[in-house]
């Protein structure tokens, strides 16, 4: 693992990059509101996309500044615009970076990361290959869904009974680019346990398939 300084922003934002040997494609995580690129979740689904191959990169998505005012505020957390802008210079960053360059790419969210996700990935149709939502709201995404290319995996807890209602329109404006899977017996955060270990298996079995070369525009 090494750590990086992406400069999409002033002062440039925090990342960890690990690279499994003989990689076959990079998954960039976005974080949902109030969390950070230490998430044990997201950590812990990176940890399970590591031994499937895949290697991961894991940034906070504010500054150091910007997280302290984010706190007392939350105005951040919820501007899925700047927060998309970010994930896509990121994911620009990732295609000139010379160990992660020539790997498809893949956007894996949680929550309002979710949203920011699919945002960037209408946005960088020629790279995002895959995402993948996690207890996400994709409804956020707003008019930007109907232009996500990328397969896209959305999985639910199956006791978070408004993410589900709020998914299942999610999917109807992606279209036929989009899955909606249940796991039944979590909820939001998927602390129950093995239903984290179900969203990792999955999200590694939706990423190497799909990552085999990014899907045109």
């Amino acid at each position: 693992m090494r750590e990086v300084s992406v400069p999409v922003v002033d002062g440039g934002l925090v990342g960890d990059v690990s690279v499994p040997g003989n990689a076959g494609g990079m998954v960039l995580f976005a974080h949902g509101s109030g969390s950070s690129r230490h998430s044990p979740r997201n950590m812990a689904v990176g940890r399970a996309l590591n031994e499937r191959g895949l290697a991961t990169v894991l940034v906070d998505l504010l500054t150091a500044d910007e997280e302290a005012r984010d706190e007392v505020t939350a105005e951040l957390r919820f501007d899925i615009g700047m927060l998309a802008e970010r994930l896509a210079g990121i994911v620009d960053w990732m295609g000139a970076d010379p160990e992660l360059g020539q790997l498809p790419v893949g956007l894996f969210g949680a929550s309002t990361g979710a949203a920011a996700a699919l945002v960037a990935a209408a946005t960088r149709p020629d790279r995002v290959g895959a995402v993948v939502s996690r207890g996400g709201r994709p409804d956020l995404a707003g008019s930007s869904l109907t232009g996500v290319r990328a397969p896209t995996l959305l999985l639910v807890g199956g006791l978070d009974e408004q993410v589900i209602v709020l998914n299942e329109q999610a999917r109807d404006a992606l279209g036929e680019v989009a899955e909606l899977r249940i796991v039944p017996g979590a909820t939001h955060l998927f602390e129950e346990p093995g239903t984290l270990e179900q969203v990792a298996e999955q999200a590694g079995t939706w990423f190497t398939t799909h990552l085999r070369q990014p899907h045109p525009a």
